[in-house]
């Protein structure tokens, strides 16, 4: 008779053992993300003093050199040495840029998520208006879907993953004489939602798509776009914190598409 008051205590104790397990790997995830954090920030502040040194000081370096003669000044060996501070101090700001990405992407991972629903439309339209700077002086065809899904989202990280996303149409479609950046809604499984951002622009190799969204990564050289590859790292960063993909496919010199799929 007590054969199923054991068996239904072994089940019980087995019960117990796997939420302490789950318990114990969610404290372990939570204390990885919050030493990632700390990490981060702890790098983005650090770096901060000695880049400072470094442009300040190249500035002096500057100085110095103009007080010489101009005959000595207009010099080979002065004018090689102006050239390397003149790297230098690029290579200084590109790396302040990097530590600003840095910072941008713990305050994502980490910031507080107060989910409401967003309508797409709206969303995107003031994502444009914050673009203003980087459509000036082109003519740029925007054809924006009238079907936009609404969807649940933090409000603020959902305008940065969108201007970052269109903020790139944009520049990738800078060499382009007829630029045209499409944003629609697109099928979705059940429960889910889904919009693609489309361009025209100049696209990318397509076997290099798996390095897209990492940090730093870039599939173009600095000389012929700006940026420092941290944008798409922050879109996928706040796609995940809303348990949405993103992905983007893309024909050199054919433009990019990039679909993100949302719950509902």
């Amino acid at each position: 008779m007590n054969a199923p008051d054991a068996s239904a205590g072994d089940e019980l104790q087995q019960l117990q053992g796997l939420r302490a397990a789950l318990a114990r790997s969610q404290q372990q995830v939570a204390d990885m993300a919050a030493a990632q954090e700390e990490f981060l920030r702890a790098v983005s502040h650090d770096l901060r003093a000695p880049l400072r040194h470094v442009t300040s000081y190249g500035t002096l370096v500057r100085e110095v050199l103009g007080d010489l003669p101009p005959e000595v000044l207009r010099g080979a060996d002065v004018q090689e040495a102006l050239g390397f501070l003149a790297t230098m101090d690029q290579s200084a700001r590109r790396m302040g840029l990097m530590i600003d990405g840095l910072q941008t992407l713990v305050r994502a991972s980490r910031a507080p998520l107060r989910l409401q629903p967003v309508p797409l439309t709206d969303a995107i339209t003031q994502a444009r208006a914050t673009l203003t700077s980087a459509e000036a002086g082109r003519v740029v065809e925007w054809c924006v879907g009238a079907d936009l899904p609404t969807l649940l989202a933090e409000p603020t990280l959902l305008q940065e993953l969108l201007v970052q996303l269109l903020g790139n149409a944009l520049k990738f479609t800078r060499p382009v004489a007829q630029p045209c950046i499409t944003v629609l809604a697109d099928a979705a499984p059940a429960g889910q939602v889904a919009f693609t951002v489309q361009d025209n622009g100049v696209g990318f190799d397509p076997a290099r798509a798996g390095a897209l969204f990492g940090v730093f990564q870039r599939l173009h050289r600095e000389t012929e776009f700006d940026g420092v590859g941290a944008g798409l790292a922050l879109c996928r960063a706040v796609a995940q914190r809303h348990g949405a993909q993103i992905s983007a496919t893309a024909v050199p010199g054919g433009g990019c598409t990039v679909r993100v799929c949302w719950p509902g």
